[in-house]
């Protein structure tokens, strides 16, 4: 997320790479157990993002995903904050992926996931941006 001159609140959305639909990057959980830090990477593999992820999700949602084999499975995604502070031109994803940026509200339109949808138009409709970062990055450090 980053917010604009305005105080207006934007989110980077990439497309999946099976289906171009717009997502926010997931990732899986990695052994060494902070979820948060597999949100950081991932969002630096598929979106080319670099930033400060809290530790606390802000929300869920769950989607259908269809593995390789053709055999479908509901994941569960814990949505974690993150402030933009750069994106790489330069990205693991680049070939396979777009990125752009949306209103959250506007954001909340362009994805299928119901869940996600409210999330997104939560997101738009908080308090200032210091207040916020203070709620989303709590016990962060």
């Amino acid at each position: 997320m980053r917010w604009g001159s305005d105080g207006t609140l934007y989110v980077l959305m990439v497309t999946a790479i099976g289906t171009r639909k717009w997502v926010m990057p997931t990732g899986w959980r990695l052994d060494s157990g902070k979820p948060w830090r597999a949100a950081e990477l991932e969002a630096l593999d598929a979106a080319g993002v670099v930033g400060h992820v809290g530790p606390n999700p802000i929300g869920r949602y769950a989607y259908r995903k269809t593995r390789p084999d053709g055999s479908v499975v509901v994941a569960e995604v814990d949505v974690f904050p993150m402030v933009v502070e750069r994106l790489r031109r330069d990205w693991r994803d680049r070939n396979n992926r777009k990125r752009r940026w949306f209103h959250a509200m506007h954001a909340a339109r362009h994805v299928e996931e119901v869940e996600l949808a409210g999330l997104l138009r939560s997101l738009s409709i908080k308090p200032p941006r210091r207040t916020t970062l203070g709620r989303l990055f709590s016990g962060w450090l």
